[in-house]
């Protein structure tokens, strides 16, 4: 199990996107994390949201991830489907209003973390299928609208 992690974000509001461009597995988390949160790790756990310095999405069951719980289902729609190897997902984060949200498809699905910490926060994703390929591209500020 590993996470990769790029840049990080103190300030301001930023948006990246990711796309899986490969099999999920049955672990595909997308996210942020602190300097603190662990990098490697054995086994096929969701490393990413497993402890207090990491928060992420799994793609696979559509869950939050964050202090090694599951916090509840993402997006909060009624019968929300399962991600499509393809689909471009805009991770959102505001380091004003301490905030993470994401979008799919240019839909915004909704804040999926508050209260995150006053610290440096890098874009992540973790994956335990080692074939598969992810691609992470930084866009700026965000539009609203």
């Amino acid at each position: 199990m590993n996470i990769v992690v790029c840049g990080w974000f103190r300030h301001g509001r930023h948006a990246w996107e990711v796309i899986w461009e490969g099999p999920l597995g049955t672990v595909a988390v997308i996210g942020i994390a602190t300097k603190d949160a662990p990098l490697q790790c054995h086994g096929y756990v969701a490393l990413l949201g497993s402890d207090d310095q990491s928060w992420g999405w799994n793609l696979v069951d559509n869950h939050l991830l964050h202090n090694g719980d599951a916090q509840g289902n993402y997006p909060l729609l009624n019968n929300a489907p399962k991600y499509q190897v393809g689909e471009r997902i805009r991770v959102i984060l505001d380091c004003d209003d301490n905030t993470l949200s994401f979008e799919k498809n240019y839909e915004f699905l909704g804040v999926a973390f508050r209260g995150l910490p006053d610290k440096k926060l890098y874009p992540t994703v973790s994956a335990v299928y080692g074939n598969t390929e992810v691609s992470m591209v930084y866009l700026g500020p965000p539009l609203d609208g």
